[in-house]
Parts: C-alpha cells; sequence; structure tokens
C-alpha cells in the first residue's frame, strides 16, 4: 500500500509541476496526460516496479520544470532520483547535441531506465501519428521517426512488449506521414 500511496503522491507532484504546460503537438494537450501514458505502456509491457512507475511519472520533472534531483531523492527516494537522472537530457547543451548524447548513451543505461526510455519514445511517437506538432515540415517529422529509431535500437533487449510497440507505433506514424 506504502507504493501505491507513493505513485500517487508522485501523479500529484507531477501534475503541480507540469501544472502550466501543454504538450507541442496539434491539440496541445495537458502535459501531465504524457508522463501518465508512458507509466500507463510500462504496466501494459508487465514492468510493475513502483519504483519505475514513479520514475515514469517523474522523468521530466527536472527536464521542464524547476525540479531538482535532490528534490526528487528526498520526496521519492535515491532509486527513483537516479532513475529520473538517467532519463533526463542536460537542457544547457545544444538541442542537436542533446540529440546525440541519447543515441550514444541509450546502451549504457540501467534495464529500468531503458525501459521508461523506449515508454518514453512510444508515446511521442504515438503523438506523431495524428498530433504532431503543427509547424514540423514532413522532413522534421520523419528526421525525427528516424531519430527515436537509433536512440531504441540502442535501449533494446530489455522488454519484447515495449520494443513491439515501439516498431508498431513507429509503421503507424510513417503511414500517417509517407514521404
Amino acid at each position: 500500500m506504502k507504493d501505491l500511496a507513493m505513485l500517487f503522491e508522485a501523479l500529484d507532484f507531477a501534475a503541480s509541476k507540469h501544472q502550466f504546460q501543454r504538450r507541442k503537438g496539434s491539440t496541445e494537450t495537458p502535459y501531465i496526460n504524457h508522463p501518465i501514458d508512458v507509466a500507463r505502456r510500462l504496466v501494459g509491457a508487465g514492468e510493475e516496479d513502483p519504483q519505475v512507475l514513479i520514475a515514469a511519472i517523474l522523468h521530466d520533472t527536472v527536464e521542464d520544470t524547476e525540479t531538482t534531483f535532490d528534490q526528487i531523492a528526498t520526496k521519492f527516494g535515491a532509486e527513483v532520483a537516479s532513475l529520473v537522472k538517467e532519463c533526463t537530457d542536460d537542457k544547457s547543451l545544444p538541442k542537436a547535441e542533446r540529440k546525440r548524447l541519447q543515441i550514444e548513451n541509450a546502451p549504457h543505461k540501467s534495464r529500468k531506465a531503458k525501459c521508461i526510455k523506449i515508454a518514453d519514445k512510444i508515446s511521442n511517437v504515438a503523438d506523431m501519428k495524428f498530433h504532431a506538432p503543427p509547424d514540423w515540415s514532413l522532413e522534421q517529422i520523419t528526421d525525427y521517426l528516424t531519430w527515436t529509431e537509433q536512440v531504441v535500437r540502442g535501449l533494446s533487449g530489455v522488454n519484447e512488449i515495449l520494443e513491439s510497440e515501439f516498431a508498431q507505433a513507429v509503421a503507424e506514424a510513417r503511414k500517417a506521414h509517407p514521404h
């Protein structure tokens, strides 16, 4: 029951931190829908470790809000903070460098972080199918899909269900945006 309470605490924390943020897609859905979707996809793929699910809910808080790793460690523990850190890009770097580092660092992440990252990529790619950012060209969408495939290739070997869902999401997004 303690784990369930902590999961709801993470949902409340993330909802508060992301409360004024919207997704980039054409529907501009509330941002909190994304970490919820990531956690839901993990559960659907058989990942039931409470630390993984809590980290999935919190995976963008440091990257996209004023949250620190110390705050997460204090509130949710060192393991959750470590997983969030593995899933966080350094926003002080240029976008192209962050993307390059995601590809380069993917194979070196822990199994748990790899699962979160794959579920994150599934969620993002699934959004591309119908809700790509309105200002993105077909080339940008195609480049994004190719980049996510490169990242996930380095994350592979941890959960067949997630990897299959990712492949299906990319295929559907490419079909929706043929080049």
